[in-house]
């Protein structure tokens, strides 16, 4: 599993189902993945998958297991929905950090901090899950802090975190204050 940081207004309580369950919530743009999807819906209509290879063409016929899927939602899954994503928050209004696990999940695994220093020794001081049952020292998880997010896979030489598979993961550095674009993420 990855981890990443999200920035969050002072007081976010992460959603929670009857069960007090966190539930899963993706960073991100539902906008930017809906338009993803609505692509991805137009090519399959046209014969073609999206091709993660490096290079060459965006789209490439389907294959053999594209093929055996009876519809589009079979072969990418449902389309997004707005209720499965972070809220966007107003500017200005971020100034808590908290740690994620962003492999599927998008649950927090911390509470919210005002700085990376305090968000890393509670995650050190508590043994928090750094990858599956591994924790990490201070000093690791100071890092991963600083840096937003770890490895959770690497993909052709590419580190990646869970939920940027296929796509360049874009750069999140966390120091002193937060700015508008780590919070738009």
């Amino acid at each position: 599993m990855s981890r990443e940081v999200r920035v969050v207004p002072q007081g976010w309580q992460h959603p929670k189902d009857e069960d007090g369950k966190f539930i899963p919530l993706h960073k991100g743009s539902f906008a930017e993945a809906d338009a993803d999807w609505n692509e991805g819906y137009a090519a399959w209509q046209r014969g073609e998958i999206e091709n993660y290879a490096e290079g060459g063409s965006k789209w490439k016929p389907k294959c053999d297991s594209a093929l055996d899927c009876a519809n589009y939602t079979e072969w990418a899954g449902a389309r997004p929905s707005p209720d499965d994503y972070m809220p966007i928050f107003p500017e200005g209004t971020v100034t808590m950090l908290m740690m994620y696990e962003d492999t599927s999940e998008g649950t927090p695994i911390s509470p919210a901090f005002d700085t990376p220093e305090k968000l890393a020794r509670w995650l050190a001081d508590t043994g928090a899950s750094a990858f599956g049952g591994m924790t990490a020292t201070y000093e690791q998880w100071l890092a991963t802090c600083k840096a937003g997010w770890s490895v959770g896979m690497v993909m052709a030489g590419v580190p990646r975190s869970g939920t940027s598979v296929g796509k360049p993961r874009p750069s999140t550095t966390v120091s002193g204050r937060f700015t508008a674009k780590a919070a738009s993420r």
